[in-house]
């Protein structure tokens, strides 16, 4: 039998692949969809169904680009929406994969019409269940997507959901969730790797409400709703273009790259010191395993892209960029910044210190700001530094005016990869006096450096 999980980096994305003798189906499958072909054919099987648990908001689905490539048929839920492909999926619809059986589940409250999947084993006992965004390790789905007018109605609809038809199955189930941890899809997700019923009726804390009526007032909360959600929500309706059929970025010289930064953004994947090291004018630094992560809060779908990518490849950086429907790419800089620098162009740098250097300044308020851009559930679990100023690298955008321009800012998050991309943001507004602090809560922790445990 074949049975995998396939998890795409960055956006904690898991899809399923489950095939025994002649056939396979796919569960909620990304856009780049060759490994999937590849692990049925290595398996002997052909792919036949392609099932989605619901309308995803936070990447493109796959599924018409597997589709194409396989002849496999399509079945989505939500049949409510106006869907331009497939066939809407009915509760209680059932799957051959050979000696196995998958059956539909409507499990709504993370949007009107998900389905969870359950697979049953050669003995018809329940074995593993696909629950989408409704059940995750540690966590439940946002219930806050159709507005918050609807979210009591939705948290009601989830807790159904999850009490009468998954929690209804035994302990021993597997729980096969469309994410893990750091996914946008749900206020919290644990990070264990695998789950089960059991274990979740036990452990989840969303799950140890008593009645309906708390568990809808605590999960019925109104989340940060990522600006990118609206474009996937319409992209994954009427469906994406096929991959084949982008135009593929040009390899730009540097005259080339410079003419056509007038009316492109300029995207940057390398690690953060080489970006502060030397960069071109007005580039925003996303480091390319990031890029799923944080590119659709920052940069405009509106606005063609030209890349500095990390490597000479720019594959893997496309990659990222195509799964967040980011697919007017239009070219990169071959050689990188030696090639730019080599033509006699200007570039610009972001200052960086180590954590020794920010410890000794700490007591001067006057000259010194510090910026911490880690979210606030990584400030209580990892502790704060003495009098910084938390404002979520994803909300810099809204909240850039707070940041003031006539101190030094010095940016800190838990590594230096997020406050490079803050840094570069806010160059790309007018502050020049912004420095990012190296290591950051990492090195910082490492350090004799004061830190507030209880901030």
């Amino acid at each position: 039998m074949l049975f995998e999980r396939i998890e795409s980096e960055g956006l904690a994305h898991y899809s399923y692949i489950i095939g025994d003798r002649t056939q396979a189906i796919v569960i909620d499958p990304r856009r780049d969809c060759d490994i999937y072909i590849q692990k049925a054919r290595e398996a002997g099987c052909r792919i036949a169904h392609i099932l989605e648990t619901h309308r995803h908001e936070d990447f493109v689905v796959g599924s018409i680009e597997l589709s194409v490539k396989t002849g496999a048929q399509i079945w989505h839920a939500d049949a409510d929406l106006n869907y331009k492909y497939g066939t809407a999926v009915q509760d209680g619809q059932e799957w051959r994969v050979g000696r196995f059986k998958i059956e539909a589940v409507e499990t709504p409250g993370h949007t009107t019409g998900s389905m969870s999947y359950l697979l049953y084993d050669p003995d018809k006992t329940p074995w593993v269940v696909f629950t989408g965004d409704t059940l995750f390790a540690g966590g439940v789905g946002r219930t806050d997507l159709l507005g918050t007018d609807r979210i009591e109605q939705m948290s009601g609809y989830l807790y159904d959901s999850i009490f009468t038809s998954i929690l209804s199955l035994n302990d021993g189930v597997i729980v096969c969730p469309a994410h893990g941890s750091g996914s946008v899809c749900a206020e919290s997700i644990a990070e264990r790797t695998w789950t089960t019923v059991g274990l979740e009726r036990k452990f989840n804390p969303m799950l140890q409400f008593d009645d309906r009526e708390t568990f809808i007032k605590n999960v019925g909360k109104e989340l940060e709703r990522p600006p990118y959600f609206k474009k996937m929500e319409k992209l994954n309706v009427r469906g994406p273009p096929l991959l084949s059929s982008l135009q593929r970025p040009a390899a730009l010289s540097p005259l080339d790259f410079e003419e056509r930064m007038e009316d492109s953004f300029v995207l940057d994947t390398r690690f953060e010191l080489e970006f502060g090291a030397a960069h071109v004018p007005g580039a925003l630094s996303i480091w390319e395993q990031g890029l799923a992560s944080f590119v659709g809060w920052f940069v405009p779908y509106t606005k063609r892209i030209i890349l500095v990518p990390r490597t000479e490849d720019p594959l893997p950086a496309l990659t990222q960029l195509y799964r967040m429907g980011y697919d007017d790419v239009a070219g990169f800089l071959p050689g990188g910044m030696v090639a730019w620098h080599m033509s006699g162009r200007p570039s610009e740098r972001i200052e960086t210190m180590t954590v020794q250097e920010l410890c000794t300044r700490i007591d001067d308020k006057e000259g010194t700001w510090i910026l911490d851009v880690r979210g606030k559930g990584e400030i209580a679990q990892n502790g704060a530094i003495p009098g910084a100023h938390n404002i979520h690298l994803t909300q810099l955008p809204e909240a850039i005016n707070d940041v003031p321009k006539d101190r030094t800012v010095f940016i800190f998050c838990g590594s230096g990869l997020r406050s490079m991309t803050a840094a570069s943001l806010l160059k790309r507004n007018g502050w020049d006096n912004v420095k990012v602090v190296l290591g950051g809560l990492a090195g910082w922790s490492s350090s004799t450096c004061p830190l507030d445990q209880t901030p």
